[in-house]
């Protein structure tokens, strides 16, 4: 504990952003990073707690030692600091940017609606140690003979490529895109995390003796039994992909798509890629000079809105089923959790209307067959409609943002079809079973991890995953492990 009293002297501050006005002219990211010294100054505000909630498992996932490394940032040794962080996390500058920040959420300190500036501490270590060069490739000393691959490379398959590296395998890693990274290089914006920070991780993994085969879809290009047959352990960290059903009548007409290939389209035009990509539509979806409508309130929601503004959107609405949240939670009830209360994301700040209470009826088009709006009505506390409180909003484009219910069934599901145990959730939501010990599945020298088997959730949990998956590996493969778990 660096700094004793600073939680009692210095103020809760994070880093600022662009203004709206300017920063929905570009895709980049548009916050404003913190010097070293107001870093320091909130990293100091950190209380050392005797319980530190922070950690988990209400708090942090990957279990970072956050009371640890504030205080080497406060005593300005971000070499030991960014050591400390990577022991528990292998992508600080991923979950620093795109974490919605759960440990801040179970700070003490938010019990007075101020807790240490987590988030903003962890992004500045990484950024720090790229830029002191203390991040560079830890190849392993000893090779142990055996041979893993890894099916998809998104943040879970990263996290465990990099453990399984380091513990001296050879890996070779499976990616049905054109570059690695999965869903968190094609589903979230640039605004929120420009792709070079992939760019850079890739390379140090390669360093490290991980191989990347891109633009192979496993499953349909590559038989799985062929991956079993020839590695020592498989590893499928596949996202969830599938999205819901909305089941809203009009979802044919012109105009309207769920929200994946919208976000991707466009990440894969900001990356100079050709916008065709398997299994997502490939007709262009723009949204200048329209109005635009985004079903769902979740963080995918909100992505369509911030793209859609950056596009050139005349007015963006989110309908939202749920009530509007209280502006602030009653402590006492629900921390250290996660708190239900009003957030307002930096997109929807940038002028989205937002409808509370709502429910998407239709969508209404002209003799043409194009979007023209979205019927809409009020709802009650169970969601029910209410009779005369129909509306209709004027939509030249929607996107259904409700969430997904599982990876893609024409792949490595399908492929494995006889053998692999599924099961399925009361939302319908269809996941590959594996527990969160071993992380093995029904086929033999078949393990996964990330969303295919817990269900879409947030990059921090699937580089959990993938951490533990590949400590489960390594044992499995040598009897032992120093990997952490």
């Amino acid at each position: 504990m660096g700094k004793v009293t600073g939680f009692l002297e210095i103020d809760r501050q994070v880093a600022k952003y662009q203004p709206a006005s300017d920063r929905i002219r570009h895709f980049r990211e548009f916050t404003i990073p913190m010097s070293d010294q107001e870093v320091q100054k909130q990293a100091a505000r950190c209380m050392d707690c005797g319980i530190p909630y922070c950690h988990g498992p209400t708090g942090c996932p990957v279990h970072n030692q956050i009371p640890d490394w504030n205080d080497l940032v406060y005593n300005g040794n971000w070499d030991e600091a960014i050591r400390n962080l990577h022991s528990t996390n292998n992508f600080p500058e991923f979950t620093g940017r795109v974490c919605p920040a759960p440990c801040e959420e179970a700070c003490t300190l938010n019990l007075e609606d101020a807790p240490v500036a987590i988030k903003t501490v962890e992004q500045a270590i990484a950024d720090k140690a790229y830029e002191m060069g203390y991040i560079v490739p830890q190849p392993a000393v000893t090779k142990t003979g055996k041979k893993v691959a890894v099916i998809g490379s998104g943040p879970a398959g990263m996290a465990a490529a990099q453990q399984l590296a380091r513990a001296g395998h050879e890996v070779h890693v499976y990616e049905r895109e054109s570059k690695p990274g999965g869903l968190l290089r094609y589903g979230i914006p640039d605004f929120k995390m420009e792709k070079n920070f992939i760019d850079r991780r890739i390379e140090q993994m390669k360093g490290e003796g991980v191989t990347f085969h891109c633009g192979v879809n496993v499953g349909v290009d590559l038989a799985v039994q062929k991956l079993l047959d020839e590695n020592d352990a498989v590893l499928y960290c596949g996202g969830s992909e599938t999205p819901r059903d909305a089941v809203i009548p009009g979802v044919e007409f012109v105009g309207v798509h769920d929200a994946m290939p919208y976000l991707v389209q466009q990440n894969r035009r900001i990356g100079r890629e050709n916008i065709d990509s398997v299994g997502w539509p490939s007709e262009p979806i723009l949204s200048g000079g329209k109005h635009v409508v985004v079903v769902g309130g979740g963080d995918t929601a909100s992505d369509c809105v911030g793209t859609a503004f950056r596009q050139g959107a005349v007015k963006v609405t989110q309908l939202d089923i749920r009530p509007q949240p209280p502006e602030k939670e009653d402590k006492l009830a629900v921390w250290p959790f996660w708190a239900t209360k009003m957030r307002t994301s930096s997109s929807q700040a940038e002028g989205a209307v937002r409808e509370f209470q709502v429910a998407t009826l239709e969508f209404v088009g002209d003799e043409d067959g194009n979007l023209t709006g979205v019927k809409c009505c009020q709802v009650d506390e169970r969601r029910k409609p209410i009779a005369g409180t129909e509306f209709v909003i004027k939509a030249d484009l929607a996107f259904i943002a409700i969430g997904f219910r599982g990876p893609f069934t024409n792949s490595v599901v399908k492929d494995l079809a006889d053998r692999l145990e599924l099961t399925t959730d009361r939302r319908g939501s269809t996941n590959v079973v594996a527990n969160e010990r071993d992380y093995k599945t029904s086929v033999e020298k078949l393990w996964t991890a990330g969303d295919v088997r817990r269900g879409q959730s947030l990059v921090v949990w699937a580089i959990r995953e993938g951490r533990q998956a590949a400590r489960a590996i390594d044992e499995a493969l040598i009897g032992a492990s120093v990997l952490p778990r």
